[in-house]
């Protein structure tokens, strides 16, 4: 039986709802935040020594990586399903967006995420300092760099229906954190209609209630 360690409120909620769509069987295995630095809880270490979620443990051994995982769960059990057949434009799109969701969409959003607590965790003295110089980091780097990604994405749902082309695949998948994290933190979805109506497909699906049902509170739900 495949199991899934899942952490509340992270990548691992993808997982859940790629087993949903394929009708996979599964097991969950939860861990929840520590309420105070946000991070995973020590335990995840006993399954993989960053002790970070997603992990799935299968037969013996244990995965790591979001992307490595949707790759391992669709060659097992998709049966050609959620991806496009091999050789074809919308493979290699489905490969590259794959990727492109930890690889290029999240790093500048997780800058995002730290300049902007990074005052609040400032000593007193020092708290004006650091507000001023992560302000100045988001406006001259991190911000830009954002709005480059997003308008991408949206010039590209301009052109297809889904990320790898006509047909719903895992490569939406991937893409739904990234989004959703950027229409929560940056902002993304104001002058977009193509990333808004995306991220209401895709929360329609069943497959994705049902993960979220499963999974237990997600900060990114609709």
């Amino acid at each position: 039986m495949l199991t899934v360690h899942h952490l509340n409120n992270s990548r691992s909620q993808r997982v859940l709802w790629l087993l949903e769509e394929l009708g996979t069987p599964y097991e969950i295995k939860h861990y929840q935040r520590d309420p105070q630095t946000m991070l995973a809880p020590p335990e995840l270490k006993a399954v993989h020594p960053l002790g970070k979620s997603p992990v799935i443990t299968v037969d013996g051994g244990v995965l790591a990586e979001t992307g490595a995982i949707v790759d391992y769960i669709v060659a097992r059990y998709g049966k050609g399903r959620l991806i496009p057949p091999a050789n074809t434009p919308e493979r290699l799109a489905w490969n590259y967006w794959l990727h492109f969701a930890e690889g290029s969409a999240m790093p500048p959003l997780l800058l995002k995420l730290v300049f902007s607590a990074l005052p609040a965790r400032a000593p007193g003295l020092l708290r004006g300092l650091v507000r001023s110089i992560a302000a100045r980091a988001q406006a001259g780097f991190v911000d830009p760099q954002l709005k480059t990604l997003f308008d991408y994405l949206e010039q590209v749902l301009t052109r297809t229906e889904w990320f790898a082309g006509p047909e719903f695949t895992a490569a939406d998948i991937m893409m739904s954190f990234p989004l959703e994290a950027a229409a929560d933190r940056a902002g993304a979805l104001v002058g977009r209609p193509h990333l808004a109506a995306f991220l209401q497909k895709i929360h329609a699906r069943p497959a994705y209630q049902r993960a979220l049902e499963k999974g237990g509170p997600y900060a990114y739900a609709p």
